[in-house]
C-alpha cells in the first residue's frame, strides 16, 4: 500500500493519527509482483473454502466488498460467480489491472483502506478481508475493523484471513520485493475482531507454503463473521 490519504477525522478512523502511517512501498511491491503472485500461490484451499461460504450467506444479488482485492482472484471471480455485485478495493494499480482483466464484471477502486468510509461505497451486504489487514500496523487495524463494521448491513457476514504471528510492521522478504506485514495470535486475533462488534461463528486454519519458495509454511487463519448491531 502507498501513502494515499484523505482529511477526514469522522468516522471509525477518528481518534487515529494518520500522519503515523507509512504506506510508502506497499503498493510498488505489489506492482512489480504483478501476475506472479498468483503463480506463486496456486493453492488457496483456505480462501475457495470462506469465499464459497460468504457468497452462501448473501441474499441473491447481493453487494459485496472485496478488501484488499489483488488480482481478483479467487475471491472477487468466485463471488461474481456466484450472482453478486462485488466492488475490489486495492492500492496497487498493477493488481487492479490485472483484477479488471480477470474480472471485468466487477468494480474495481484503487482506494486506500482508511478512505473508504470517506468515499461512500457502502453499506455492503458482505465483505471479504483476506490478507489485507496484515498489510496495516496493529495500531491502525482495529480502526479499519470498526470501518469494515459500519460499511456493513445488519447482520452482515465477513470473511476475514490473516497469518498467525506474533508481529507488528515488521519487514519481509516477498517474491523478490520487502513488504511489511503485522499479525496475532490467534488469541488475539479473535479478541481484536470480537471487540470490533463481530460475533465469530467458526474458524479455519490452514498450513500454507507458497510454491518455489525455502520458507517454512506459515499458519493462516480464516474467520467466518457476523456484523453485531
Amino acid at each position: 500500500m502507498s501513502g494515499v490519504h484523505s482529511s477526514t477525522g469522522a468516522g471509525a478512523y477518528e481518534g487515529f493519527d494518520r500522519d503515523r502511517v507509512d504506506r510508502s512501498g506497499q503498493a510498488e511491491a505489489f506492482d512489480a509482483i504483478g501476475d506472479r503472485y498468483d503463480d506463486a500461490f496456486p493453492h488457496k484451499e483456505g480462501q475457495l473454502a470462506a469465499g464459497a461460504w460468504l457468497a452462501e450467506q448473501l441474499p441473491a444479488g447481493a453487494r459485496v466488498l472485496d478488501l484488499g482485492c489483488g488480482t481478483g482472484l479467487p475471491t472477487a471471480r468466485q463471488l461474481v460467480d456466484a450472482g453478486h455485485r462485488v466492488t475490489g478495493v486495492d492500492l496497487s494499480a498493477g493488481m487492479l489491472k490485472l483484477a479488471r482483466d480477470n474480472v471485468p464484471e466487477a468494480d474495481f477502486r484503487r482506494l486506500d483502506i482508511a478512505d473508504l468510509e470517506a468515499r461512500g461505497l457502502g453499506p455492503f451486504d458482505g465483505a471479504a478481508a483476506f490478507f489485507s489487514l496484515l498489510m496495516l500496523p496493529r495500531a491502525e487495524i482495529p480502526y479499519a475493523l470498526r470501518m469494515l463494521h459500519g460499511q456493513l448491513a445488519a447482520n452482515g457476514p465477513l470473511a476475514l484471513s490473516m497469518v498467525e504471528a506474533d508481529v507488528d510492521d515488521f519487514a519481509i522478504p516477498f517474491l523478490g520485493n520487502t513488504i511489511r506485514v503485522s499479525g496475532y495470535l490467534r488469541d488475539d486475533l479473535r479478541r481484536i475482531v470480537s471487540d470490533a462488534g463481530f460475533e465469530i461463528l467458526a474458524e479455519d486454519t490452514y498450513a500454507y507454503a507458497p510454491a518455489s519458495t525455502d520458507v517454512p509454511p506459515e499458519i493462516q487463519l480464516f474467520l467466518h463473521c457476523r456484523r453485531q448491531p
